[in-house]
């Protein structure tokens, strides 16, 4: 029995009452024996009945708590059996050793006792009993069983599983999420072009056209779309249509397009969506912010910011060329302020530079110069590719000085220092990116679309998706930048170099404007013969070349794949001529080259003739570039590359198709 029991308040007392009554009884016998000896007596007979109704009491009280036991044994039995949660006690190899009825309507059958976990739920956290510092070997997963969702909270030191039924609180979570606010801004981003020479009256016709198929559009998937101007459109919907939306891969762009196809310059669409942020302002700047990087990346396509995840739509057109200089003028006035304002000018590209590189540099240098700024640009070795440049320059002692490596540009950084960057908008692809890191005051000039990577406190950025080079958009600013630009013969033939060189000789991604440059830069002296002697290509490269070409194949119809031997090593640029070399064949309108590089990189280069956006196979492979020329390094076999561009050209010709 308890000490509790035991131990009653009236327990002690008693046995002290019955020490005083025997010392009572010797006293009374010590004077009168008679009284004494009854004394005892009655003394005796009260303790027996005393002992007696203890006896009694004791073990009623435990025929009481015997009975309690058994009742609340079978009560908790049926509770269990009753809970309106699951409850499964599972064995060492992971087989159901008990459960209680809850688990058995779970699974839509009798019992599972020894049926394996494995088979019963899907995959589970891990089930030992090892102690877990903090949570004591517990976790919590969700799993779906006949389309009802359950919360399992797993105590492994236990080897016990508790079951909730979360089905409810799902359907809850999952309507809230999909009726969460996302916004979009529509852009029509080449009105002006393609209403180019139309009257008052069919300019307006054209804006109802686009705006009724954007009505209609808008009503199919229950966007709310607001006019805001004649090019811009509000869009305001739920989680729910904007996934409808995605699936639907924004089929409104093909057709506005295809709408406008008799123009001369289809019309086209940029939109920005953004979803995820918590207040509505926050995701009217994401939405504005996903239509700027539409924008950047040359139009015609939908940008979605959905929490971290950022994804492209569509761009499978050629930028629409600006005919407008005002946007040129007014960089080369804001440029010039800026260099005004600084104590030097540090310029620099990308890693590995290449003729545009050492062109648009030059070009920038002499704009510095022209209001004499203390101006260098940053050089980390020469390599193949700018090595004939490089020699021309190394016999020209005032603009060879000019040069600097990236340790002598940081050394020269200060507060008041504007750092120029070309050719490129992602400090991980500079030369040096602690330079960008150092910088107060960066400044952008680049003719690649925009990625998600990007300079965003940029103090100017000129970046035009359209031009051909950053050499052209360079030799622009030059135009404007000042009243009398004299550029001596080397630096014209720089600039003329570097759009040279990628426009594949003014064969691809050319505009009238790339000429117009081309045109000034020859007037300024610009030798293009020199051009020429630069671009000659060495007889063992071309060799090497052929090598590469003789292993390519095609695949999807009009696509050539080489891949280099697994043990050859490839410079990038050799690399890239390839790509080049196979969209010249006939029946060719897309060219993927992948090989080994020095570094210990796989390479792999894309080029197109625009009917496929390579730009998009390269994102997804974790490169970037444009839509007819695109490239990706990667950490992997080349195996292993060629697996995972193919798997990308299958999930692309899946959704969309390959070609326009």
């Amino acid at each position: 029995m308890p000490n509790l029991l035991q131990k009653r308040w009236y327990g002690y007392q008693t046995v002290w009452a019955f020490m005083l009554m025997l010392l009572l009884v010797i006293f009374i016998s010590y004077y009168n024996w008679v009284l004494g000896l009854v004394s005892m007596c009655l003394v005796g007979a009260l303790a027996y009945v005393m002992l007696q109704a203890e006896r009694r009491f004791r073990k009623e009280m435990v025929q009481y708590i015997t009975d309690l036991t058994f009742r609340i044994k079978r009560v908790e039995g049926e509770a269990i059996s009753r809970l309106p949660f699951g409850v499964m006690l599972y064995s060492e190899d992971k087989t159901v050793e008990w459960h209680n009825r809850f688990v058995t309507g779970m699974f839509g059958r009798g019992t599972v006792v020894g049926q394996p976990l494995t088979e019963l739920l899907p995959p589970l956290p891990q089930l030992s009993r090892d102690k877990r510092e903090g949570d004591h070997n517990r976790s919590t997963v969700e799993v779906i069983i006949n389309d009802r969702n359950y919360e399992l909270t797993i105590q492994a030191d236990e080897r016990l599983i508790y079951v909730h039924d979360m089905t409810e609180l799902a359907v809850l979570r999952e309507k809230h999420e999909d009726e969460r606010l996302a916004l979009g801004i529509i852009m029509l981003d080449n009105l002006d072009e393609a209403s180019q020479g139309m009257d008052d009256q069919q300019r307006a016709a054209l804006i109802a056209r686009v705006a009724s198929s954007l009505t209609a559009w808008a009503k199919q998937y229950k966007v709310y779309l607001r006019r805001l101007s004649s090019e811009r459109y509000l869009m305001m919907f739920n989680h729910l249509s904007l996934k409808e939306l995605e699936q639907s891969r924004f089929v409104i762009l093909d057709e506005v397009r295809e709408m406008t196809a008799d123009l001369k310059v289809p019309m086209t669409l940029s939109i920005g969506l953004a979803f995820g942020a918590d207040s509505i302002s926050e995701l009217g700047e994401l939405a504005q912010s996903s239509l700027d990087m539409a924008l950047g990346r040359g139009g015609d396509q939908a940008a979605v910011k959905s929490g971290q995840r950022l994804s492209f739509y569509g761009g499978k057109t050629t930028a629409v060329e600006k005919r407008t200089r005002v946007r040129a003028r007014v960089i080369a006035h804001a440029l010039r302020d800026l260099m005004q304002e600084s104590d030097r000018v540090i310029i620099m590209g990308h890693r590995v530079p290449d003729l545009d590189v050492i062109g648009a540099s030059i070009g920038v240098l002499k704009a510095a110069d022209m209001y004499h700024v203390e101006a260098h640009i940053v050089l980390d070795g020469v390599n193949p590719a700018i090595e004939r440049i490089m020699e021309r320059i190394e016999k020209d002692e005032a603009l060879r000085k000019r040069f600097i490596s990236p340790d002598q540009a940081m050394a020269l950084m200060s507060n008041n220092t504007l750092l120029i960057i070309v050719d490129t908008h992602k400090a991980s692809m500079t030369m040096e990116p602690g330079l960008v890191q150092e910088a107060r005051r960066v400044v952008i000039v680049d003719h690649h679309r925009r990625g998600e990577e990007f300079i965003n406190d940029a103090v100017l950025v000129y970046l035009e998706p359209y031009a051909s080079s950053a050499s052209e958009l360079v030799t622009e600013l030059l135009q404007y930048i000042h009243e009398k630009v004299e550029l001596s013969p080397l630096e014209a033939t720089a600039l003329l170099a570097g759009i040279t060189v990628d426009t594949k000789h003014f064969a691809l991604h050319t505009g009238s404007r790339t000429f117009e440059a081309a045109g000034f830069l020859r007037r300024g002296g610009a030798d293009t013969v020199m051009v020429q002697r630069i671009l000659k290509e060495d007889l063992q490269e071309y060799i090497e070349k052929a090598e590469i070409i003789k292993h390519a194949r095609m695949i999807h119809g009009h696509i050539a794949l080489a891949v280099t031997e697994p043990n050859r090593k490839i410079p990038q640029l050799l690399i890239a001529q390839v790509a080049d070399t196979l969209l010249n064949m006939t029946n060719v309108l897309a060219s993927f080259v992948i090989s080994s590089r020095p570094d210990g990189m796989i390479g792999i280069s894309a080029r197109s003739l625009g009917t496929m956006n390579v730009q998009v196979v390269m994102e997804r492979l974790g490169g970037g570039g444009h839509l007819t020329n695109a490239a990706a390094q990667l950490e992997c076999s080349q195996a292993e590359a060629e697996r995972r561009l193919l798997e990308v050209l299958d999930e692309i010709e899946k959704e969309e198709g390959l070609f326009e």
